[in-house]
């Protein structure tokens, strides 16, 4: 009976182990999805606002003019101020079949923290071709309603 038990006791570390390790590789992101949204971060800080709308999928240009998306970045940053740090909340990939975001999709949040405040990031990202790209960018923050 002893025998069994730790046998048990095995199979049950061994399930939790398991378990961590998918959880821990569900938050990791491949490089090129870290490459891309580092890229689009890095011109939202440098207020490359027309790069972004160039470089974006079509399903950005579609919903927004090159004007409309440059409002956007230019109104969050002067209600949230710059970024100072971020840490990956989640990151999750879908394959759809169908919809405006068809084909392989990258939806990944951070828990940023702007110079006026703090709030949730969310970037996602459509696969074109090999290459990552912008299709959707969203900031959730308290900060914005005042």
């Amino acid at each position: 009976m002893k025998y069994r038990s730790g046998n048990v006791l095995i199979l049950l570390s061994l399930l939790v182990l398991v378990g961590c390790g998918i959880n821990s590789q569900r938050n990791r992101l491949p490089s090129e999805v870290e490459s891309a949204i580092n890229s689009v971060a890095d011109d939202i800080a440098q207020e490359r606002y027309d790069k972004i709308y160039y470089d974006a999928s079509e399903l950005w240009r579609q919903d927004v003019t090159k004007e409309q998306s440059a409002e956007v970045f230019k109104t969050l940053r002067a209600r949230l101020g710059k970024v100072e740090n971020r840490s990956l909340h989640s990151a999750t990939e879908q394959q759809n079949s169908g919809g405006a975001l068809k084909g392989n999709v990258y939806i990944v949040a951070y828990q940023t923290k702007f110079e006026l405040g703090e709030g949730m990031e969310t970037y996602t990202l459509v696969d074109r071709n090999g290459h990552w790209l912008l299709a959707r960018y969203l900031v959730n923050s308290t900060a914005l309603n005042q």
